[in-house]
């Protein structure tokens, strides 16, 4: 599958007193005889593929890491040359090779959770979506429905509800609305990305070296 070596991972046959067994999801031990050929399978199948996964987790945050330190080490470079430091306010940065053909770009970004005062904004906008003609405005109650929709954790469609403040919208309701719920926004931390671009000449534009195995 690969040229790095996968991260060990227990076999999920158990061997004892010259028996062998397997584990079940309830904790029970199970004689190795009556378990499918198929689920004996899909177990040693699973637990390689997971071997793989663990070992480029971890070659990812050790990637993390060095780029980082690497970045950090430059940054106190130009530091002691020019008692400056590297970046933007909220710690942005982008790095780029000489020939202008690979770049490193930085990014923090605030991580923003909503309090109460959002179901107090969706309320609102329910009183001006049930007002509104059914076939007048039928893009905005798609993104409030997208916007409002919570996945399987429960969390909200961060990226709708930003696109529901950018509707010019000069019904009052609405406007007390957008207001709670900018009164719900939460900084409740930072998350800082790493992003990696290249291009093959300098007219071409950038392509970002995916690091995403739902993009690659």
């Amino acid at each position: 599958m690969s040229e790095f070596t996968p991260h060990p991972v227990p076999s999920g046959i158990i061997e004892e007193n010259g028996r062998r067994k397997m584990i079940d999801a309830k904790g029970r031990e199970v004689p190795l005889d009556p378990v499918r050929p198929q689920d004996q399978l899909q177990d040693e199948q699973v637990r390689k593929i997971a071997g793989y996964a663990l070992a480029l987790s971890d070659q990812l945050r050790r990637f993390k890491e060095h780029t980082f330190d690497d970045i950090s080490a430059f940054e106190a470079i130009l530091a002691q040359e020019y008692e400056a430091r590297l970046g933007g306010a909220k710690g942005n940065k982008t790095l780029t090779t000489y020939d202008g053909l690979y770049q490193v770009q930085v990014q923090v970004q605030d991580r923003v959770d909503f309090g109460p005062e959002l179901q107090i904004a969706k309320g609102l906008i329910d009183e001006c979506l049930n007002e509104w003609s059914a076939d007048s405005r039928p893009e905005i109650q798609a993104i409030v429905t997208r916007a409002f929709n919570t996945d399987r954790e429960g969390q909200i469609n961060r990226a709708e509800i930003f696109m529901l403040l950018r509707l010019e919208i000069e019904d009052r309701r609405w406007m007390r609305a957008m207001d709670a719920i900018r009164d719900a926004m939460r900084v409740v931390g930072k998350a800082t990305y790493v992003r990696v671009r290249q291009r093959p000449n300098t007219e071409a534009p950038w392509q970002t070296v995916l690091l995403d195995l739902a993009k690659v």
